[in-house]
């Protein structure tokens, strides 16, 4: 087996060779696991698998930035013995998931993914999350969630036959908002670079207006409910960033919250009326945010009147029951009505030509007559 021993091994070796015992395990930090395992080269014994852990994914996961070392979840390390080619004992059971996250394991029992145990598939969690590199997904687009976890095992166009536009569903809206039915969900509203044509993370958002997570709400949300942005608040802060060179839009996706009931997946009937979704008072839009994800992992969720949605910023969202038109401002009607004006006029005066046709041909031919 390949081993790469970094200082801090080197010194817990000379520190054991001195005092004729085992190191113990509560004096060792994440680094001294990463001595060994940050080496990619890294197998089990019998050559099977890697047992590497990538350092630079390590320190961006939701544990690391959290506080959680590596004996927080291998509990069955013991003590370490320096003295053995691999200082711990072999092999590690799996780790418990649930041991901290108690309500998601009990949802995802009762979910569809637990249920395929019973014919001799095995879904542990890490199938979905990842292993040592589990991140925040509260500022992720739909398709990088999706890629995530249900990607890796499904293929969603080859089902879903019937419905219509299926492409943009599967880009704009999360899996399980439709198969994890008990959930809340939320519009997630995404900050989107018009000129770069590219998203925008909060930190440049936040450096033009000049302002801090904390400090963004309150620079524009002023009226009777300032933990909610209202429409005209809305614009002003859109104004805001376009005054200081920043052209933003918005992508809106449609998400599950980020709740423990999210893991119990269930396999759902189709609704196929798109009435049942697509209605002004649907629950799926009662419910509408912008999330920032700071560099510590923190997120930080800005709430916003559902009015939002009609926005002319909003480009790839329709909020029904408001009306094509009234999501229009003044100035993107004059313009249509310039269209349509311009469209009329024209087909007016191919028809004055069409009717004065003869008329035009009979002064012709008289013309002609004359000359002759």
């Amino acid at each position: 087996m390949n081993r790469k021993w970094g200082m801090s091994l080197a010194m817990l070796v000379l520190a054991a060779a001195m005092s004729g015992a085992a190191a113990s395990w509560a004096a060792v930090d994440n680094g001294v696991c990463l001595d060994c395992h940050g080496d990619s080269s890294l197998t089990r014994k019998d050559g099977e698998g890697s047992v590497f852990v990538d350092q630079k994914s390590f320190q961006y996961s939701v544990h690391n930035i959290n506080g959680i070392g590596c004996l927080d979840c291998h509990t069955d390390v013991g003590d370490l013995d320096v003295s053995q080619a691999v200082p711990h004992k072999t092999p590690l059971a799996a780790v418990n998931c649930g041991g901290c996250h108690e309500q998601a394991a009990s949802q995802y029992r009762l979910g569809v993914h637990q249920k395929a145990s019973h014919k001799g598939i095995i879904i542990q969690c890490q199938a979905c999350h990842g292993y040592h590199d589990v991140v925040s997904n509260e500022n992720k687009p739909v398709r990088e969630r999706e890629n995530r976890s249900c990607l890796k095992c499904h293929n969603p166009g080859k089902y879903h036959n019937w419905l219509p536009q299926k492409e943009t569903h599967f880009t704009y809206v999360q899996c399980t908002v439709c198969h994890a039915p008990n959930m809340p969900h939320v519009i997630h509203l995404r900050f989107y670079d018009l000129a770069k044509r590219q998203f925008l993370e909060p930190e440049r958002v936040l450096a033009a207006l000049g302002t801090d997570f904390d400090g963004f709400m309150p620079m524009f949300s002023r009226d009777a409910k300032p933990e909610e942005m209202s429409a005209d608040e809305f614009e002003n802060m859109v104004f805001a960033l376009n005054r200081r060179g920043l052209y933003v839009g918005f992508h809106a996706e449609l998400l599950s919250q980020n709740d423990p009931r999210v893991h119990q997946v269930t396999k759902v009937s189709a609704k196929r009326a798109c009435a049942d979704c697509h209605a002004a008072n649907a629950p799926f839009f009662d419910s509408v945010a912008m999330f920032f994800v700071d560099q510590n992992g923190g997120v930080h969720q800005y709430k916003l009147d559902r009015k939002v949605l009609e926005s002319y910023s909003v480009s790839n969202f329709y909020l029904p029951g408001s009306g094509a038109v009234s999501r229009l401002r003044p100035l993107d009607l004059g313009g249509i009505l310039l269209v349509l004006g311009a469209g009329v006029g024209v087909m007016l005066h191919l028809a004055g030509r069409a009717a004065t046709a003869p008329l035009r041909k009979r002064r012709h031919d008289r013309k002609e007559g004359e000359a002759d």
